[in-house]
């Protein structure tokens, strides 16, 4: 399982189409609204939108993480991946799961094992898919968590989401030049 297909896709998907809706109403009341007298105002009719857009990106990324349970699927693919590489490696005394309160991709391990298992163990579990770090200490830090992530990536979507719309509005213009 891989991280940006399984979670972070629909997030990234959600903010794109947040972003081009966005985009197109918000090109589409500048147009109506343009003077070439007022530019600050058309600046003014553009925040609006983006602001609500932005926000409504983080917050289907937040649905996405909580109610609609991606976090909670995230979370036991990686531990049966964590689970099945230690079982591979006959490590039955050493336990491994990810970082909760926040969720995180942060491996925490514990157990009986000497120095090379636990740095073996560690390249062994940051090779596992969806992981982003391990250690085998709770105090390490905990990493920027799950949600934050989705957040973050909702909001690139949305950006490029813009950026689409933005597109879609200079070929409409650049077209409507030609009256034949």
């Amino acid at each position: 399982m891989n991280a940006l297909w399984a979670y972070f896709w629909p997030a990234i998907g959600l903010g794109i189409l947040i972003g081009v809706i966005t985009g197109l109403a918000a090109f589409r009341i500048v147009r109506r609204r343009a003077t070439h007298s007022e530019p600050v105002r058309m600046r003014r009719h553009l925040v609006v939108p983006f602001a609500i857009g932005a926000v409504a990106s983080v917050a289907t990324a937040a649905l996405w993480h909580g109610p609609f349970g991606a976090a909670d699927r995230f979370a036991s693919r990686v531990e049966r991946g964590i689970h099945n590489t230690l079982v591979y490696y006959e490590m039955t005394q050493v336990t491994a799961h990810l970082h909760h309160g926040p969720l995180t991709r942060r491996v925490l391990l514990s157990g009986q094992a000497d120095d090379f298992q636990r740095t073996e163990l560690v390249r062994l579990m940051d090779e596992v898919p969806g992981v982003s770090s391990t250690s085998w200490s709770p105090d390490g830090g905990s990493g920027l968590p799950l949600v934050a992530q989705g957040a973050v990536v909702s909001l690139v979507g949305f950006l490029f989401g813009l950026l689409l719309a933005y597109l879609v509005e200079l070929h409409r213009r650049y077209n409507a030049q030609w009256n034949w």
